[in-house]
């Protein structure tokens, strides 16, 4: 027999096809009037003990995308496979116990905690829920899990308002690693916080990561941060996701119109990191009425008439996938070479771009 080598781990969380579309009602009965595609055809993987940044503008879908793997919010299409198990077959019971190793931090401490309910009350529900302990084994679970966050065992008696915004968000992170998950879907988790006081969340998250072994789904708008926490990123556009590849590399060599206008934004120190301004003409199509070809054509400074007419091919190069007619083209031309061929699409956004002002690292 032939030694085939090692075999590769299935990854943690697999995404294939994900859709999630509300309908729109209109009218005394309340007929169905239209469709909004918040999640629309979105797949990607999370290997275990690794971090995914899912990244975009505001409205683009991450949020959704997030609830929609633990099923907060009921996906209406595709497949989410958790370890060995299809999270959308779960009956109640079974997602239930399935819940306890896919957790969530929401992004306002102060929305995401009831008010009416001590410290001890909130992390002690879903110990209750699962059956993980008597009262005794609860309670060392419970401050274990503060103090794992940066709290003392004294919090447990005091209500939310009596914390500061980055305590509370201590405190739902608590919630959630109290349950000894496996995943953790992080929605914008320090965008609601102090910059000083994200730091400090960030390092927390980081050390939890390697003492659990946990995996993170990193929802955010933030690049910086995304960049600093994240294994791999995949960026979201008007519900799909436009490119997705390892952190390093996307961040050294994006490929789509769409990627380079966000890293635009970014400012930063470093002379050589230092980015030509990209401003965006017009503004986000609605999630209700998409434009055909390629969703990002109305915007885009490179479009073409493929552009407008036919949805671009994905284009996997080495773990680094692309949806875009441009960045296909120049990958072709120069030879699979995605230095050359980012490089290429870059000049090409700076020189059609009309906005020729300075660099946003100097504002």
């Amino acid at each position: 027999m032939t030694d085939q080598g090692p075999v590769a781990e299935r990854p943690l969380l697999e995404v294939a096809g994900l859709e999630t579309h509300f309908p729109i009602r209109k009218g005394l009965l309340r007929r169905q009037a239209g469709t909004v595609r918040a999640v629309d055809g979105v797949s990607f993987s999370i290997p275990r003990g690794q971090t995914l940044g899912l990244v975009g503008e505001s409205g683009c879908g991450k949020t959704t995308v997030g609830r929609s793997l633990l099923r907060l919010v009921e996906p209406t299409g595709g497949s989410v496979r958790f370890a060995e198990t299809l999270v959308r077959d779960q009956p109640s019971r079974g997602l239930r116990a399935l819940r306890r190793r896919m957790q969530i931090v929401f992004q306002d401490p102060y929305g995401s905690l009831n008010p009416r309910m001590k410290v001890r009350a909130i992390l002690d529900e879903g110990l209750v829920i699962h059956g993980m302990g008597d009262r005794a084994a609860r309670h060392e679970r419970m401050v274990a899990a503060l103090e794992r966050t940066g709290l003392a065992a004294a919090a447990l008696d005091r209500y939310p308002h009596e914390f500061s915004g980055g305590q509370r968000q201590r405190i739902a992170i608590a919630r959630a690693v109290v349950l000894e998950p496996e995943f953790l879907v992080l929605d914008e988790p320090v965008s609601a916080l102090d910059v000083s006081i994200q730091a400090q969340v960030i390092n927390l998250l980081t050390e939890l990561k390697t003492e659990l072994g946990l995996t993170y789904l990193f929802i955010s708008h933030d690049l910086s941060v995304v960049e600093y926490l994240a294994d791999a990123v995949a960026v979201m556009y008007l519900g799909q996701i436009v490119e997705a590849a390892a952190a390093e590399q996307l961040y050294r060599q994006p490929l789509h119109p769409y990627t380079m206008a966000l890293f635009s934004a970014v400012p930063s120190v470093e002379k050589s990191r230092r980015r030509q301004r990209i401003v965006l003409s017009g503004d986000v199509p609605s999630p209700s009425r998409p434009p055909a070809g390629c969703r990002f054509h109305p915007r885009c400074p490179l479009a073409e008439t493929a552009c407008r007419e036919v949805d671009p091919p994905q284009v996997d190069l080495a773990g680094h996938r692309v949806h875009c007619h441009v960045a296909e083209r120049e990958l072709t031309r120069h030879g699979g070479d995605a230095a050359a061929a980012s490089a290429a699409v870059q000049a090409a956004v700076n020189a059609a771009t009309t906005d020729l002002s300075r660099p946003s690292s100097d504002v």
